[in-house]
Order: structure tokens, then C-alpha cells, then sequence
């Protein structure tokens, strides 16, 4: 069952206030593991094939995130799952685009 999910994580107490390194090490996870994902400012969209692999995904994000140093980290999931059809991130902008009038 492909589903869609959005990301937010949030490592705690670092050394800075900038999180984008740790970010891009997320990233880096995505890319390895070859998923599909859409990187937005304050999280990021994938699309997996179920929750083995989210959980998969999640476990390796929290042991590259500890191998940096991070202590704590708090991570939001929001899960998007339709039964009547398939679901890709690109097919839910399109539909809301093509409301608007944009091509």
C-alpha cells in the first residue's frame, strides 16, 4: 500500500541553532535508500511503499542522527493514505494546480 508522508525532525539541544546539517544528513538517508521525496522549509514529503518501511526509514534517520551527536530528537509524522487510488506527492500538487487554473 504506497502511502505518502510528511516529515519533520527535530534534533534537540545541539551545539547551534542551525539545523540544516542535520537535515541534509536526513536527506542523505532518503537518497540512499532511493526514495522519492519533496524537500519543503519546514519538513519533508515522501512516498514509500507502507509502514515497514517508514519504519525502516525512521529507524535509520535516528541512528545517523545519534552517530552526529544528537541526544534528543523529536520527529513528527503525518501520514497520507488513499484506498480508491494511488497517491504520489506530484498528483496531489497537480490536482490542487489544475483547480487553479495552472498547467
Amino acid at each position: 500500500m504506497p502511502i505518502l508522508a510528511l516529515l519533520r525532525v527535530v534534533p534537540i539541544g545541539t551545539a547551534s541553532p542551525s539545523l540544516s546539517s542535520y537535515v541534509a544528513k536526513v536527506i542523505e538517508v532518503l537518497r540512499k535508500r532511493g526514495v522519492n521525496y519533496v524537500l519543503g522549509p519546514m519538513g519533508t514529503s515522501i512516498e514509500i511503499d507502507g509502514f515497514d518501511e517508514l519504519a525502516q526509514l525512521l529507524k535509520e534517520i535516528v541512528e545517523v542522527l545519534r552517530k552526529e551527536g544528537v541526544q534528543r530528537i523529536a520527529i513528527d509524522v503525518s501520514i497520507d493514505i488513499r484506498f480508491d487510488k494511488e497517491l504520489t506527492l506530484r498528483s496531489k500538487v497537480a490536482s490542487v494546480e489544475q483547480k487553479l487554473g495552472h498547467s
